[in-house]
């Protein structure tokens, strides 16, 4: 930083040239610069956009731009006839194929082998009561030694016994799944009515026992098909494979499988049907809920939750009728079993919008909080058909939206996974291209799964999620596919705007390497969509905060600064016709403009982008060399006071110190420098100190040129200058000396600084800021070396400050006393660094120079450091 200074106190031949700030004359890396310029670039932070609650949950918010007539609808009437009776019977099974042979009629005992197994009813009262007493033998069975134990008699006249193997056969067809049960009870038509019937009839007065009324029914079948499946592959590999074997095994599974069917039906009986009965007698609210919780518990005890279930139909009949009951709590309940009963078509969507009611009304969170709706909720997103069930997963998204507005019910869905499913359903809206015809309905799906992912982001677990699962690529991909939708865009811009804020997540989005073009295709289709443009403009601003190669990447982008450029113009213009039509407001005594208003947001954010791509070198150099950018921050400066919007007018004070921190050729800074010191006057004139630092910093690059200085001193701005170093502030006495030390280059400007008591102030700032702050002791040195350039006197060019700095300067340059101040680590070592190579040299030449032009050594106390 210097061009040259004197060798020694007896070398007079050479003359002395005064220190720059600024050099332009050494080409210095670019981190040299930086390094040196000591924050003369900066980055400028700025708060997230502003995303207004709704006054009530809506499935879409006020700011939807889509009329009512497109868009689902948040309000809506539900009633029992919502939902379709028609279609809640239970499904059957799978479907078997028919017989390609006709059953052969067993004639004998010996043909028993090679013929169909087809009980007939016994002839006698003496056969129904054993065919009866070995089928409830068959329930009463708990454990599998009794039924190892247990015989079946095949109800034919000879009553010839099965083989021994027989009861573990039974096992394998007891562990048959239900899917298969109702189907071939249909293909099983030997019985007739009569002897069903009697069978039946016994088998619920042999059931009528303690144990079955204590409510064993379904843990036994559960217990029995558990034990019968761990027997399932020995009882595969062990038994004969003759056709007579397999015949009679198929009458056994068809036989157990009414027997499960009439267990089922006496679980109903007994535990369903009062219940049911409840139901339909009680009004009372209390008392239906009360039902329903129970209904709720025995339903889930007999495993009778979901499709495989013979009077579903019956008990979902019983369930709609309750809908018409105006009450949330019952409503809730009654969503609960609904959904868990499996429904699906018109029933599933009504369920879900059922859901979605209730969870509308902030005041049901407790409700729901206890009553674990969201577990049901996450099945229906979890297992329901993306493309037939869209509309019932619109609802169910934005019931658990709204869960997710409550932070007990948000750290339950983290707890149930829901992240990894909302961003697994995402993949599947994501893989659905535009020419289908459930395309744009899935758009209204994504916007309640982006806001739930908003609200989830807040809590760091489901955070580390979100990264681990890919949801920056999967949301720049729905971005991508959705441009053109200028509402779904502004959602899940708004989720990736909250994700840019934390560093990992802003990491990940600078290496979706179409991210760049994407948003720039956004500004430029949705120039004036304000809620749209801002965030992108937010996102923008946080990925070239701390990437340099993000600021590259952008600004290598086709048309990258002329869409910056015309969205400048564009806010600029709104934001003067909106100023022009407030003040006419004003005069009238009406309401006032508040700030920042939507074009001010969107101006500081832009600005923003502008001041960190100038970080970037050539990036730097090529934006100060851009004309029009220059003028639209200049305009800033001119037409916004800081009163009205102080980070407006900061951010391009500080964008227009950055540019103007490159001397390149066509530099518009430097066309335009006698322009900006005169706008920047009034900045510095204010009240305001954050302004007048930034003014101040924009000065001190631009009185490097002789034009700017003589300004300074037409305007006696250097008055204010030597007044900043009495502020005690490290960084205000910076920047106020970096100006005074380019003034100090001219010999006809230095006189100052004696008459306005300038001297004294510096040397009171290196006796403040010295050791914990070398570079500005370096520039303190500088710039007295620079005014005592022509001395020829220690006391008549410093005055009565000669004696101190006499004593100051030996003291600093004192190594210990630079090892006692460092800090410990890096901070230290870089301490350390500075004063060596920095402060060292200049303050060893000013001290040989005052001590060559002074006789004697005065002793002047010094407050230790």
């Amino acid at each position: 930083l210097s061009r040259g200074m004197q060798a020694s106190k007896t070398e007079n031949t050479k003359k002395a040239e005064p220190f720059y700030w600024l050099s332009v004359a050494k080409h210095k890396t670019s981190s040299e610069i930086i390094n040196e310029a000591r924050n003369v670039l900066r980055t400028i932070g700025t708060q997230r956009p502003f995303t207004p609650t709704d006054g009530q949950r809506k499935l879409f918010g006020s700011e939807f731009s889509q009329g009512p007539q497109n868009r689902p609808p948040s309000v809506f009437s539900l009633h029992a006839s919502s939902f379709d009776l028609a279609v809640s019977r239970p499904v059957s099974g799978v479907r078997l194929s028919p017989l390609d042979h006709k059953p052969i009629v067993i004639t004998s005992a010996e043909d028993e082998d090679s013929s169909v197994f087809l009980p007939k009813p016994p002839a006698d009262a003496a056969g129904v009561r054993k065919v009866s007493s070995a089928q409830a033998g068959l329930f009463r069975t708990t454990s599998l030694e009794n039924l190892f134990s247990a015989k079946v008699v095949p109800p034919n006249q000879n009553k010839e016994k099965l083989d021994l193997e027989e009861p573990a056969i039974m096992m394998h067809n007891l562990g048959r799944s239900n899917n298969n049960c109702l189907a071939e009870k249909r293909l099983y038509t030997s019985f007739n009515d009569e002897s069903r019937q009697l069978v039946h009839n016994e088998s619920i007065s042999r059931l009528g026992n303690e144990d079955f009324m204590e409510g064993t029914a379904g843990k036994f079948l559960s217990q029995l098909r558990g034990e019968s499946d761990q027997m399932k592959n020995d009882t595969n590999s062990s038994w004969p494979r003759s056709s007579g074997w397999k015949r009679r095994v198929r009458g056994l599974e068809d036989e157990t499988r009414i027997n499960e069917w009439e267990d089922e039906e006496v679980f109903w009986r007994i535990k369903i049907v009062p219940i049911l009965q409840e139901l339909k007698k009680k009004d009372n609210v209390e008392d239906l809920c009360l039902a329903c919780t129970k209904l709720y518990q025995v339903l889930n005890e007999g495993n009778m939750l979901g499709k495989r279930f013979k009077r579903r139909s019956e008990l979902l009949k019983t369930l709609y009728k309750l809908v018409d009951i105006d009450s949330d709590p019952l409503c809730l309940k009654l969503a609960k079993i609904i959904l868990a009963m499996k429904v699906d078509g018109k029933n599933l969507l009504s369920a879900c919008k059922l859901a979605f009611k209730i969870c509308r009304n902030e005041k049901n969170d407790y409700i729901i909080q206890n009553d674990r709706l969201l577990g049901c909720l996450l099945e229906v997103l979890r297992n329901e058909d993306l493309r037939k069930n869209n509309e019932a997963l619109l609802y169910c998204m934005g019931a658990i939206k709204f869960m997710s507005g409550n932070a007990v019910l948000l750290n339950e869905m983290v707890s149930k996974g829901a992240v990894e499913m909302l961003l697994q359903l995402m993949k599947q809206i994501n893989s659905i291209k535009e020419n289908d015809t459930c395309f744009s309905n899935l758009g209204h799906l994504l916007v309640q799964l982006t806001a739930t992912l908003r609200n989830l982001a807040e809590l760091p677990p489901a955070r580390c999620q979100l990264l681990r699962g890919g949801a920056v690529s999967e949301l720049c991909v729905a971005l991508e596919q959705r441009v053109d939708d200028k509402d779904v865009s502004t959602y899940i811009v708004r989720m990736l705007s909250k994700l840019s804020s934390y560093d990992d997540f802003c990491a990940a989005l600078a290496e979706c390497s179409r991210c760049y073009i994407l948003f720039l295709a956004l500004l430029n289709k949705h120039q004036k969509q304000q809620g749209l443009v801002v965030r992108i403009i937010f996102i923008l601003g946080n990925l070239t905060a701390k990437n340099n190669q993000a600021r590259e990447q952008f600004f290598e982008e086709k048309d990258s600064v002329n869409t910056l450029t015309s969205l400048f113009q564009t806010y600029y213009e709104l934001d003067m016709n909106a100023q022009t039509w407030y003040c006419d407001r004003e005069k009238k005594g009406k309401n006032h403009l508040k700030h920042p208003s939507e074009a001010e947001d969107v101006l500081i954010k832009l600005i923003r982008v502008l001041a960190n791509l100038s970080i970037h070198p050539s990036v730097g150099a090529a934006l100060a060399a851009a004309h029009r950018v220059v003028e639209l921050l200049v305009t800033v400066l001119e037409y916004k006071s800081i009163d009205d919007c102080e980070e407006l007018v900061i951010n391009a004070a500080t964008t227009i110190n950055n540019l103007s921190y490159y001397q390149v050729e066509g530099s518009a800074v430097q066309d335009k420098k006698l322009h900006i010191a005169e706008t920047l006057l009034k900045l510095l004139m204010s009240d305001n100190m954050d302004g007048v630092v930034e003014a101040v910093r924009v000065f001190g690059n631009l009185s490097q040129y002789h034009e700017v200085c003589d300004f300074i001193m037409q305007k006696k701005i250097y008055k204010v200058m030597i007044a900043l170093l009495d502020s005690k502030n490290q960084d205000v006495c910076f920047s106020a000396c970096g100006v005074l030390l380019n003034l100090t280059v001219h010999k006809n400007k230095r006189a100052f600084l004696m008459e306005e008591g300038g001297i004294g102030k510096l040397v009171d700032c290196l006796q403040d800021f010295g050791p914990a702050d070398w570079q500005l002791a370096c520039l303190i040195c500088k710039t007295l070396w620079n005014y005592s350039e022509n001395i020829t006197s220690a006391a008549s060019c410093f005055g009565g400050d000669t004696d101190m700095l006499l004593v100051l300067l030996p003291s600093l340059l004192d190594e210990k006393l630079v090892l006692d101040c460092s800090l410990a680590g890096d901070t230290g070592d870089c301490h350390k660094l500075h004063w060596e190579r920095e402060f060292k040299p200049v303050a060893e030449k000013l001290l040989d120079r005052i001590q060559s032009h002074h006789s004697f050594l005065p002793a002047v106390p010094i407050t230790p450091f």
